[in-house]
């Protein structure tokens, strides 16, 4: 698993691939939080508060993360490749959890700069510290969860084609359809069960600064499911 994680990044690292993703992200989020003036911008907000980043980097995340895992194995199907991966003596799951991990590893390397937005924040606030450090560490904690999710969705796409773009279209997809597509269902029918089906609401949990347990086996489950779907796919290839 381990060979194929550094594989992995070294990939990343190889090719513009992963200098884009952290640039790309830090850009969109510079952007919109000090640059664009508007709802997400902190300047504007007038208060010490990181809110606007962790509303924002969610919609970032559901097109970026698949750009990254459209490759996983769609890349390999297309090459041709994949079925020298699956002779080689590792377990198919740990195939796949090297996959992830990889995938995994670059969007934290790209979340670790954003750190500083919160330094910055702290700097700002009137008085100096002004800021609810127990919301925000709640916020990435759950972002965290969130990324995994995504990571997870994105690997599984990847096998469901050897076209990167279909692979890339259909992880937006289910991406968005659980992070705000039953959050929408639910308010449209008003029914609580529904919305927490969806991630959004297990998110916004989080980011209160409180871990509730519920959030965090939902995470988990959510994430083993699609990995375990995965798994499923490569059997049948």
């Amino acid at each position: 698993m381990f060979a194929i994680l550094r594989k992995e990044i070294n990939s990343f690292f190889a090719s513009p691939i992963g200098y884009l993703v952290i640039a790309i992200f830090l850009t969109l989020n510079g952007l919109f939080l000090w640059l664009f003036k508007g709802e997400f911008n902190i300047l504007d907000y007038g208060f010490a508060d990181l809110s606007s980043f962790f509303l924002l980097t969610p919609w970032i995340l559901i097109f970026l993360i698949p750009a990254v895992t459209m490759r996983s194995f769609s890349d390999e199907k297309k090459q041709g490749t994949l079925e020298l991966l699956l002779t080689k003596p590792i377990s198919l799951f740990h195939i796949v959890l090297g996959k992830y991990f990889g995938a995994f590893v670059l969007i934290l390397i790209a979340l670790i700069p954003s750190l500083l937005y919160v330094y910055t924040v702290y700097e700002l606030g009137n008085p100096v510290g002004n800021l609810d450090m127990g919301s925000t560490m709640g916020s990435y904690f759950g972002l965290l969860f969130l990324i995994a999710a995504y990571t997870a969705i994105g690997v599984f796409s990847s096998t469901l084609s050897d076209n990167q773009i279909v692979a890339f279209i259909t992880a937006v997809f289910i991406c968005f359809i659980f992070y705000i597509g039953f959050e929408g269902v639910a308010d449209f029918l008003s029914n609580d069960f529904i919305n927490q089906l969806g991630m959004s609401a297990h998110f916004k949990s989080m980011s209160r600064g409180v871990i509730d347990t519920r959030d965090l086996v939902y995470f988990i489950s959510l994430t083993l499911f699609f990995l375990m779907l995965t798994k499923i796919n490569l059997n049948k290839a």
